[in-house]
């Protein structure tokens, strides 16, 4: 199964935790994880977010204004998100594809203005506030279920058959080979299901695979590796692990 990593946070930062859990069994194939990510202590400094793309949507809830909320997700580079000094969010990541809301509603960054949509996701926030990570787990699933029954959420069977054969694929011929589309049709579908062209959407998945397993095994060369991985998350890859913890 796809297993996107977290954002990049700086190994010398202190007092500020992460927190993920999977879903229950029956969201499985819909949802990655339920994460949380919070300061513990006010910090001296305003800690930055390395966020690097995944191609994952994410319903975002802040608990210290539960006001603020969005839908977000990243296009194909990075993004340094300045939370400050004193935070706290949680949220929902749903794999590829699983989205089925407008795309181009979708935040390219975490979100800071009150949320005006019909969704009950301030109503969500306010109803989590008061739990700490694992009583949160019910809630979140308690919103994937509407989200399921408004049709916003829904597996989409292209998408979740080219994430179960990653290994497999090298390009975009062998993406359109396992899904048995055209490339015409891979490009239509993938536009509309994810925002992604085929191409855009298979650097994504090889940078987050390269994460996971030797870059030999989804990248030509060393060269070409370096290069995409630079590309897409503005350091190379000796420089990302030496500054983050992945």
């Amino acid at each position: 199964m796809y297993d996107p990593i977290h954002d990049g946070i700086a190994k010398e930062v202190q007092s500020v935790s992460y927190k993920e859990a999977k879903p229950p069994s029956e969201f499985a194939d819909l949802v990655h994880s339920f994460w949380e990510l919070k300061t513990e202590s006010i910090l001296t400094e305003d800690f930055c977010l390395h966020a690097v793309p995944d191609a994952c949507v994410n319903v975002l809830l802040n608990q210290q204004d539960t006001e603020i909320a969005g839908i977000t997700a990243l296009r194909t580079t990075y993004e340094v998100l300045n939370l400050g000094k004193d935070f706290h969010y949680v949220g929902i990541q749903f794999f590829p594809g699983v989205w089925q809301g407008n795309q181009d509603e979708t935040a390219d960054s975490y979100v800071g203005t009150p949320y005006l949509g019909d969704l009950p996701l301030v109503a969500t926030s306010n109803k989590l506030l008061p739990l700490d990570f694992d009583a949160k787990q019910p809630v979140f699933s308690e919103l994937v279920a509407e989200l399921i029954e408004r049709k916003l959420v829904a597996l989409n069977t292209v998408i979740a058959n080219i994430l179960a054969n990653l290994d497999a694929i090298n390009s975009v011929a062998d993406m359109a080979e396992i899904t048995q589309l055209s490339s015409r049709q891979l490009q239509r579908n993938l536009k509309k299901e994810t925002g992604f062209s085929p191409h855009d959407f298979l650097k994504v998945l090889r940078l987050q695979q390269s994460f996971k397993q030797h870059y030999l095994d989804a990248y030509t060369d060393q060269s070409h590796f370096i290069h995409s991985f630079r590309k897409i998350t503005g350091y190379t890859p000796v420089e990302y692990f030496r500054k983050f913890d992945v």
